[in-house]
């Protein structure tokens, strides 16, 4: 399941709350119990190893049009 990040707006706190994705848009209460909670954006890092070649993929001007 995803983890979503929140910050209270009435005491600041930031906090986490794994939930399914289906449930990703309803309202969480901080821990201190305030409701006036707003959904922060996140990236997600996904770090790994890859067989694929980087760099030179497409594009006019990147290697995959034959201009260069």
């Amino acid at each position: 399941m995803p983890t979503y990040e929140y910050r209270c707006r009435a005491c600041g706190s930031t906090f986490d709350v794994v939930r399914p994705m289906a449930d990703a848009t309803a309202p969480a209460s901080c821990p201190a119990g305030h409701d006036d909670t707003v959904k922060l954006l996140t990236t997600v890092g996904l770090a790994g190893r890859s067989n694929q070649p980087t760099g030179g993929g497409g594009g006019c001007c990147g290697g995959g049009c034959g201009c260069g």
